[in-house]
């Protein structure tokens, strides 16, 4: 019979990021938030704390553990806040795993301890300011000059690439044409400060303020050739496979927010009278609250499903997208409920449901909007490309 009960050192970790959550980022991250500010001592305590080297093995300096406690850890950090949990998801999604999976021994020596240490981040350079969803639209170009690769182009809403930790950005690029006729694109790693590397300044966002953002610029770049991540002209596939599993790690991100939407509910609908009576007596908001522990409930097992299946070495592509809708759509909806609830405090910034408010809409458009995971799944059922 199916059994989601966690084993016991799931469970510690999960009680272990919890606490963290509610006493060292809870109580300041509002203030951080306010100030567009990246919260370099919270990330560092993470990596203190082993959050990122997670599903990276020991002899690569990480915890050993599965990308299902990565999950976990996601999970509670996004019940109180998704810029610092963010912060971890692309830390590892799109900055680890791409090393890990595809990269050389000697990239894997080089960078993956001080990774898995949360002392250096990696990003991950795929989306373009004309490219959006169609990543197989990329125009960003590296020639192979002697034993150097020139990259010139540009890259649009870049997590994790602008910070004093930030160490590199692995990058697509068209590195040729392939047979058919149709683009090669490659992965290319480029340390931070790379001569013709430039990054812009901050976006301006509407959520996610505390986590970082920026747009990056290729001007005959030049990086060695041995920094091609894993095969030449297996970009797209490698990116696919990336985003495939970053879908679970946002799921879980979604359905941490969707529940910490019930809590700041749970703990209003105490408090607050109106009418002569605790608002939480009334029927009408019993039922709303209902609503949203059943989304983030249906959105967990959808998450926990996918993730068996990837530990199983099962495909989960489906299930992934699934999990990646059903979370970011329990987020919104428990916001936009939470929001509703709270009436004007739910529209203040140093209310946690106000937070949520604004940085839930981000998960239906980051790592593949939810038209791109309903065309997922019809592919998936076999209908026509």
């Amino acid at each position: 019979m199916v059994d989601h009960r966690l084993s016991e050192e799931h469970e510690a970790l999960r009680e272990s990021v919890r606490e963290f959550a509610r006493k060292e980022v809870a109580p300041v991250i509002a203030d951080y938030y306010e100030r567009e500010e990246f919260a370099y001592p919270l990330v560092r305590k993470m990596g203190e704390m082993g959050l990122f080297g997670l599903p990276v093995p020991e002899e690569n300096g990480g915890m050993g553990g599965d990308y299902f406690a990565l999950c976990l850890a996601l999970e509670e950090l996004g019940r109180i806040d998704q810029s610092v949990a963010i912060t971890l998801e692309a830390g590892v999604s799109l900055g680890i795993m791409p090393i890990l999976r595809f990269g050389t021994e000697e990239q894997k020596r080089t960078w993956l301890p001080k990774l898995a240490r949360g002392e250096v981040l990696g990003a991950f350079g795929l989306t373009e300011p004309d490219g959006g969803s169609d990543a197989g639209a990329t125009r960003t170009t590296a020639v192979l000059d002697g034993d150097e690769w020139v990259i010139n182009g540009s890259k649009a809403f870049i997590t994790n690439s602008g910070t004093d930790m930030t160490g590199f950005v692995t990058v697509t690029a068209v590195t040729g044409e392939r047979p058919d006729g149709r683009k090669e694109i490659s992965a290319i790693l480029v340390p931070s400060g790379t001569p013709g590397f430039t990054v812009a300044k901050k976006y301006s966002k509407v959520g996610w303020n505390a986590s970082d953002t920026h747009a990056l610029s290729f001007d005959d770049c030049r990086v060695p050739a041995d920094n091609l991540v894993g095969e030449r002209g297996r970009g797209y596939a490698q990116f696919l496979a990336t985003l495939t599993e970053g879908r679970v790690a946002i799921a879980a991100l979604g359905v941490g927010t969707a529940q910490g939407c019930v809590d700041e509910c749970l703990r209003y609908l105490g408090e607050r009278e109106a009418f002569g009576h605790k608002i939480g007596e009334y029927q009408a908001m019993q039922f709303k609250v209902a609503q949203m522990e059943l989304r983030a409930h249906t959105a967990r097992l959808a998450y926990y499903d996918a993730a068996s299946r990837m530990l199983r070495g099962e495909q989960y592509k489906k299930e992934a997208a699934i999990a990646k809708l059903a979370s970011s759509n329990a987020a919104m909806d428990n916001a936009r409920d939470a929001t509703q609830i709270f009436g004007g405090y739910g529209f203040m910034n140093e209310t946690p449901v106000g937070r949520f408010y604004r940085d839930s809409k981000i998960l239906e458009i980051g790592e593949g909007t939810s038209e791109v995971q309903l065309m997922l799944i019809a592919r998936e059922l076999g209908l026509p490309a």
